[in-house]
């Protein structure tokens, strides 16, 4: 066993330190490996940047209450005494004497994209002034907060940066909505930084909706005060609303989107990886062709036949982890942190986000690589094994 293991080593040793000999269909296999693994990484990045978006706004610890039935807040509608009924549940915390209840509207206009010029569906959202205590990590970072009363308005970052007609001092006029821009708040990333926030009233009285809203979101007492908070709202018959945290909402409004993104990078992935096995075993194919007589010669010295198959295979791993790593670090520098928006189809509007190249992305990126230097080294291998010693060592 351990001779078998030590032959085994000294052939891949062998193989791997004559690369830089094979160099030109080496770099050939290594780049395509390479440039399989930073579309693979890339494409898988959006969707891990879109759910943590999204994820990141919602909070374990409070509910939001809609229209029963609806998917979201775009297609949801209470009335102004519905909103009032949904603030005396029980569970609802208290901060001093402050309710930690806020009811809001949530509404899309047309802003233009800075990047392509083309329009997009940029949401606003209707407050009321609890609502900013009740997201403790958003944080005015330019100009001032708004000044409920008026037509001021903030706007998240994120939406600053990919749309335009928002910058701060800006004043955006579209029929009978007027909203001054007034500052511009942060929110760790989160789908609240593609968003414009005002006075409820504001919007209310722009879109003749009277007095009525999307949603009530409301933090409670305890994880704990959930279902009672939930069953307090099912049963009473003056109200036909769903309850769901607000942790477990936003996480859903994200399934279709990681699904077609995942869905494309695995197809991507999977027919560029198959152009990349064929350059792997046309790289092995040669790197056994320049390497018969020396394998022969270690087969006649009495080494042993899957010894020299694990060496083609270490030398196309080999290949197949360079490639990994330099497709995965290329994927990290590009396009880590770079800022973009699409549009979320399960609420019809833009949402700002980052592209995140995680460790697990990037594991998942070498570990691909290795697969397909598993497979294009494979036959490589299985041929010279096969190869008769006799014939192998008259070849030049």
């Amino acid at each position: 066993m351990f001779r078998w293991i030590r032959q085994t080593l000294i052939v891949t040793g062998l193989g791997v330190r004559t690369i830089p000999q094979r160099l030109g269909p080496s770099i050939v296999a290594i780049v395509g490996i390479a440039g399989v693994v930073v579309v693979f990484v890339s494409v898988l990045s959006i969707g891990v940047g879109f759910r943590a978006a999204l994820v990141g706004a919602g909070s374990p610890g409070q509910a939001i209450v809609m229209r029963n039935g609806s998917e979201s807040e775009m297609t949801s509608g209470l009335t102004g005494p519905e909103t009032d009924i949904i603030k005396q549940a029980p569970g609802i915390a208290r901060d001093g004497g402050k309710l930690m209840a806020a009811s809001e509207m949530y509404v899309v206009i047309d802003l233009n994209k800075r990047s392509t010029g083309t329009p997009a569906n940029v949401p606003i959202r209707g407050i009321e002034p609890v609502s900013f205590d009740l997201r403790p990590d958003l944080h005015v970072v330019q100009g001032r907060a708004i000044q409920f009363g008026t037509n001021e308005a903030v706007v998240g970052r994120a939406a600053v940066r990919q749309f335009s007609g928002i910058d701060l001092g800006a004043e955006y006029v579209s029929k009978q909505l007027s909203l001054k821009i007034v500052g511009v708040f942060e929110s760790k990333g989160s789908v609240a930084e593609s968003e414009i926030w005002c006075d409820a009233r504001t919007l209310q009285g722009a879109y003749r909706r009277g007095n009525s809203y999307q949603s009530v979101l409301a933090k409670l007492d305890s994880p704990a005060a959930f279902q009672p908070f939930k069953d307090w709202l099912s049963t009473n018959p003056q109200l036909n609303v769903t309850t769901r945290l607000e942790s477990d909402y936003y996480a859903d409004q994200t399934t279709v989107m990681t699904g077609l993104i995942n869905g494309v990078g695995y197809i991507i992935a999977v027919l560029m990886g198959v152009a990349a096995v064929f350059g792997a075993i046309l790289t092995m194919y040669t790197a056994v062709a320049t390497r018969t007589r020396e394998i022969a010669t270690l087969r006649a010295l009495g080494f042993n036949a899957w010894s020299v198959v694990l060496s083609v295979l270490g030398e196309s791993l080999s290949l197949a982890a360079i490639g990994g790593i330099s497709g995965g670090l290329l994927a990290y520098l590009a396009f880590n942190g770079y800022e973009t928006a699409t549009m979320n189809f399960q609420t019809f509007s833009q949402v700002a986000f980052a592209f995140a190249v995680t460790p697990s992305l990037l594991i998942q990126g070498l570990v691909y690589a290795l697969v397909m230097g598993l497979v294009g080294g494979f036959f490589p291998a299985i041929r010279a094994a096969r190869l008769p010693i006799s014939v192998a060592l008259r070849e030049l």
